[in-house]
């Protein structure tokens, strides 16, 4: 599960990134067109589905979850799990086991933040426009980028972008590995009103909770 969270968070990343050896103009253009659409937002609500094809299994598995974010704020809610962000502190609840980990917020070379999206394409990915297709009556762009860290668990991210929206239809990413990670976005409402209290984690709300603090 860890992963698939890194990995959501990758998508959330490089739904504005960059398969080429030079920056494709048109490529650029619709990722400057979506960014700019979307920094125009105070904050953002997304329902998404996550497939995972993992190598040597036949069958994938899938999942439901909704994502919020403000700012550098982010909270992320799975079907086991919730995880929650005010960029200074993480809270991780399990649900299941009723217990709350906590760590200082850091960022690692294989985590993106959501508070990144508007720019890491523009330094940390190539990017490359690929194709126009028309499924389910909409006309969508297909972006294939490629991360210049070399050392990164995927090799390859490859976007749908609805052309009349601006927005993230759908994003797969290829792990080295041989898995793929199809995420889905099924709902986007713009502006929900969404406090600072919000996006913290509040034990005493949980009644016999274990916490695990490691800051």
């Amino acid at each position: 599960m860890k992963k698939k969270v890194v990995f959501l968070l990758c998508f959330i990343g490089t739904t504005f990134f960059a398969a080429a050896q030079q920056k494709d103009l048109k490529a650029q253009q619709i990722l400057n067109g979506v960014s700019n659409k979307y920094k125009e937002y105070k904050s953002v609500q997304a329902d998404f589905t996550i497939k995972v094809e993992s190598a040597g299994k036949t069958i994938p598995t899938e999942e439901t979850g909704t994502i919020f974010l403000k700012g550098d704020h982010y909270k992320l809610l799975l079907r086991n799990q919730e995880i929650i962000s005010d960029n200074n502190t993480v809270w991780t609840y399990l649900k299941t086991a009723n217990e709350v980990q906590i760590n200082a917020y850091e960022e690692t070379d294989n985590t993106i933040s959501p508070a990144d999206i508007f720019t890491l394409y523009e330094k940390d990915f190539l990017y490359a426009y690929i194709e126009e297709k028309i499924i389910s009556g909409k006309a969508l762009q297909i972006i294939e980028l490629t991360p210049n860290d070399k050392n990164k668990p995927y090799f390859k991210v490859r976007l749908a972008i609805d052309k009349s929206a601006r927005n993230i239809q759908s994003a797969i990413i290829f792990d080295k590995n041989g898995s793929r990670y199809t995420y889905d976005i099924t709902k986007i409402l713009v502006n929900p009103p969404l406090s600072a209290t919000f996006f913290s984690f509040d034990p005493s709300k949980y009644p016999g909770i274990e916490v695990v603090d490691l800051r």
